[in-house]
């Protein structure tokens, strides 16, 4: 079992930054896949980014790229969100998730958090 406990969000205005945490529980953290996803009001949940265990390997979202970026820390057993540039759109339930392998589908992640507000004001 893995928990997984998300914080950093708020609210910030357009062209601000946020950076977001995941903290796992357990010793297992560095031999799972990282993702992290968001859900807007009214929209489907969202692949944003993911790492690989060693953090050899990252993907982003086309509407992320180039403005965030995942990093983790697997001796704090933790993920980072650094989030620049930020845009209304870009307002919703930020979500970390685990897996044993790589992947941006949400339906075969085993793990997920809570969720943190972000909300980014025009």
């Amino acid at each position: 079992q893995v928990q997984l406990v998300e914080s950093g969000g708020g609210l910030v205005q357009a062209g601000g930054s946020l950076r977001l945490s995941c903290v796992a529980s357990g010793r297992t953290f560095s031999t799972y896949f990282m993702g992290w996803f968001r859900q807007a009001p009214g929209k489907e949940r969202e692949f944003v980014a993911g790492i690989n265990r060693s953090s050899g390997s990252t993907n982003y979202a086309d509407s992320v790229k180039g403005r965030f970026t995942i990093s983790r820390d697997n001796a704090k057993n933790t993920v980072y969100l650094q989030m620049n540039s930020l845009k209304p759109e870009d307002t919703a339930v930020y979500y970390c998730a685990a897996r044993p392998f790589t992947s941006t589908r949400g339906n075969e992640y085993d793990y997920w958090g809570q969720g943190t507000q972000v909300t980014v004001s025009s």
